[in-house]
């Protein structure tokens, strides 16, 4: 089976309900499409145990981007001409809403040819999949629409196709050698001239320090270690390691103690890195916009945060494995 059809094998045809409701607006059509999303998405988390990418993750994103729309949206309609419809806005806010739900529906792994390591995805593949197999959706509840009603208000037009598959690009990371950090290469490149859209998505989606503070990320930073590190599980759940491990209890203990203190490492500068980038990650944005974002929005981007998340956050290189098992909190986050 060819990739296509293994994503439309999820992807129920709305035109087979014939009891389903029409959407009356696009608001409903946008409703129908997240719901579809969320659905895939738990199916994803159960098929391959995800602690990180769920819904509770998206939904984080969806509420951080309400926010930062409504902080700046007095000045994007400031700049509006005169002939943009009367409800782009309110279009551009369901669009936004959308691509914070969907915009992580799928999670590809690379396949591990070793263990003991952790696993990892590789940049741009599940958004991939994910466009793919969102617009396969979108494309379907159109033609259903389209059949009963041409020229419905609920269809997805290009234009908003266009911009999902942008927003949901720009949540795209890449790793950076020079701070040790990750960040979304979309919202540094000048000649993409990205859309508010795909900028608030892309905000919203690294900006959990910046907005919710010190507690939120770290709690993000111990999801994203069980969803890569699943093998440490049983040993949270059990505390101690199955007898049957082919490697000594020794030397599987040093190689999770290692893992879990390339976390915190990476968390220091992950922090260090959502502070410094700020401000050339805003560049494409009103001065009045930046402003209200950087005073009242990512208001915990500030140096003494930065300052409290090295003084509370164990990197030392003798740190024992039962002090980074409590500072990830890990038992708080695996199903009895």
């Amino acid at each position: 089976m060819n990739q296509h059809n293994q994503d439309n094998q999820y992807l129920p045809h709305p035109s087979i309900d014939e009891s389903a409701q029409l959407p009356s607006s696009f608001v409903e059509a946008v409703t129908r499409v997240k719901t579809f999303a969320l659905l895939e998405m738990e199916k994803e988390t159960e098929r391959k145990q995800l602690y990180y990418h769920t819904c509770d993750h998206v939904n984080g994103v969806q509420r951080r981007a309400d926010r930062i729309f409504q902080a700046i949206r007095p000045y994007w309609e400031a700049g509006l001409d005169n002939d943009i419809a009367p409800d782009y806005l309110s279009r551009m806010k369901q669009l936004i809403d959308l691509c914070a739900i969907a915009h992580d529906m799928v999670q590809e792994f690379v396949p591990q040819i070793q263990p003991y390591i952790s696993r990892r995805r590789e940049s741009g593949v599940s958004e991939a999949a994910t466009i793919t197999k969102l617009l396969d959706y979108i494309k379907n509840q159109n033609e259903w629409i389209s059949k009963q009603t041409p020229n419905h208000l609920a269809l997805f037009t290009d234009s908003d196709v266009q911009i999902i598959t942008e927003a949901i690009n720009a949540t795209i990371c890449y790793y950076d050698t020079s701070d040790n950090t990750i960040y979304q290469p979309d919202l540094y490149s000048s000649d993409k001239n990205l859309s508010l859209v795909a900028r608030i998505i892309a905000l919203a989606d690294l900006g959990t320090l910046g907005m919710e503070g010190i507690e939120a990320f770290n709690e993000e930073g111990s999801l994203l270690f069980l969803e890569e590190n699943p093998d440490i599980i049983p040993i949270i759940l059990n505390h101690d390691l199955p007898d049957s491990q082919a490697i000594d209890k020794q030397t599987l203990y040093e190689n999770l103690r290692q893992r879990l203190l390339k976390r915190t490492r990476f968390q220091v500068n992950f922090a260090k890195g959502r502070m410094a980038r700020l401000a050339r990650e805003l560049k494409g944005l009103t001065a009045e916009a930046i402003s209200v974002l950087t005073q009242d929005v990512f208001k915990y981007l500030n140096p003494a945060i930065i300052q409290e998340i090295e003084l509370l956050t164990p990197t030392a290189n003798d740190t024992k494995f039962e002090e980074l098992i409590e500072f990830f909190k890990l038992e708080n986050y695996v199903e009895k």
